[in-house]
């Protein structure tokens, strides 16, 4: 207990089990479904890692499974999950500065810029208040658009709101229609809020403080900032582009709107596909081509310190930069006139690198698990748990007990993995008083 103390990143991974587990038997309970029947402990265990880990993959047909009282607890352990991982990333950071001596915590002081070493009640409330003012403000446009067109009560249509409000803010992808958001395709007024809180709840609270403070002097964001706001920008932007050009004749997609709903819903879906996990469109029945554009998305994630999973918006720009300067032969790794630290770059390329992996040996693991599931499909539901994104083709349910074990620690290792991992190399830094000679191997 006393190395736990020590150490409080090492607290995280065991806090967020120790939710799972309580969700889990919760869950099981009978009041929880519709028809007071039984849930099997895999399926609570599933349903408990998904809301835990922001995720929102479902065995489950959510709203004609799970009672009142058990949305209300889904929703409750997405609030917990986001919001907890939000603080404990706060305390995280605050943790790893005090470790690495002044001077060092000066330059963490300097790369956050909006809170000093000791403000950690300030930070959290500040968390808190955000996340709570986005999704009140969500809430109550949905609330009023479900109220007054779809002819709903004000009060389902305040729980509705209120529900994929907190689901999209948290980026899971939990929801009360069967068919996810298809029916909101076309209609800004529910879809535009939802991706946009999703946008936001993945920027993470460093890029997004620093960036409303800021916003009327960019040059001078940290490169953290820049490379989480534009990298973002970039993303979506790219991603909207490519998804009309390989969906813009489907008939079983966006073929079938006009030219704006098509582009609303391709925004939409690339915004929620990245990190949040709805449906705008069936993805089950996207052209081929469209899949590795939603899997690169989701792989990538949001931003650091965020809702979001994946390896990290600022981690993949700051790896293309990277490239970019050995490219052009340059000595040293350059963002916005600042050089970036060897150490940062190679904490990046082992971040990335390692996610590879498990993201390799997890479709592999699929695939031997289940009978002829396609590879693309194995692909993107494990890269969809890892990146703790919720999109799915359309075989959660079928596949083997083995097959959603390995998504319950997929979606596990997704959530808690990167923060603890990135806080363990920050940590481990070492200084030696001696080199060895130096080498240069071939390479290609």
């Amino acid at each position: 207990m006393r190395r736990l103390l020590r150490h409080p990143v090492r607290l995280v991974p065991l806090v967020f089990l120790v939710a799972i587990l309580l969700g889990t038997g919760l869950l099981m309970l009978r009041p929880m479904t519709i028809e007071y029947q039984h849930t099997s402990f895999l399926t609570a265990l599933f349903t408990a890692t998904s809301a835990i880990s922001v995720t929102g993959l479902s065995v489950t047909d959510t709203p004609n499974y799970w009672s009142g009282l058990g949305l209300t607890l889904i929703t409750v352990l997405t609030q917990v999950g986001g919001l907890g991982i939000l603080t404990g990333a706060a305390l995280v950071i605050l943790t790893v500065s005090r470790r690495l001596g002044l001077h060092n915590r000066l330059l963490v002081q300097a790369e956050t810029t909006e809170y000093g070493l000791g403000d950690v009640r300030r930070l959290l409330l500040h968390i808190a208040a955000t996340v709570f003012a986005c999704e009140l403000v969500m809430t109550i446009i949905i609330t009023g658009r479900l109220w007054l067109a779809y002819d709903h009560s004000f009060w389902e249509a305040l729980w509705l709101a209120a529900f994929h409000s907190i689901q999209a803010f948290n980026n899971s992808g939990f929801s009360l229609y069967t068919e996810g958001l298809l029916a909101f395709s076309r209609d800004p007024w529910v879809s535009l809020p939802l991706a946009l809180g999703a946008i936001i709840g993945g920027l993470g609270f460093p890029a997004l403080f620093e960036a409303v403070r800021e916003w009327r002097r960019s040059a001078r964001w940290a490169v953290a900032t820049k490379l989480t706001i534009w990298g973002s920008a970039t993303l979506v932007g790219i991603g909207t582009v490519g998804f009309l050009a390989t969906e813009w004749g489907n008939p079983w997609t966006v073929g079938q709107y006009d030219i704006p709903g098509k582009v609303l819903a391709s925004f939409t879906q690339i915004a929620l596909a990245r990190t949040g996990g709805y449906e705008v469109v069936p993805t089950d029945a996207l052209r081929e081509e469209s899949y590795p554009l939603l899997i690169g998305l989701m792989f990538i994630g949001g931003g650091s310190a965020s809702t979001a999973g994946g390896i990290k918006v600022s981690t993949f720009f700051l790896l293309a930069f990277v490239i970019w300067a050995e490219v052009r032969g340059e000595p040293d790794v350059t963002v916005g006139r600042r050089r970036i630290a060897t150490a940062s770059q190679r904490q990046a390329l082992t971040v990335a690198l390692l996610s590879i992996a498990i993201v390799a040996v997890g479709t592999a693991a699929l695939i031997a698990m289940t009978d002829r599931l396609p590879f693309y499909a194995a692909l993107f539901e494990i890269t969809s748990a890892f990146s703790t994104t919720g999109l799915s083709v359309g075989v959660v349910s079928s596949l083997s007990d083995g097959g959603q074990f390995l998504l319950i620690v997929l979606m596990y290792l997704g959530r808690v993995g990167p923060l603890t991992f990135g806080s363990a190399i920050a940590l481990n830094t070492r200084h030696r008083l001696y080199r060895y000679p130096e080498e240069q191997p071939i390479v290609g």
